[in-house]
């Protein structure tokens, strides 16, 4: 079950387009629209595989 939990963190974090549709605060120049997006890439591999550390455990 806690897999689950550390999967759904990225489903939410960039489903819920009101959290990060703004401008501010900007990043090297980047729009916090954008760089919020790419910075979901490696926490959302980092998730991945702690899930499957945890489950692989059990």
């Amino acid at each position: 079950m806690k897999q689950a939990c550390l999967l759904l963190l990225p489903f939410v974090g960039l489903l819920w387009v009101p959290l990060y549709n703004r401008m501010d605060p900007s990043l090297f120049g980047f729009p916090f629209f954008y760089w919020y997006q790419l910075a979901w890439v490696p926490i959302t591999s980092v998730l991945i595989w702690c899930a499957w550390k945890t489950g692989k455990r059990s």
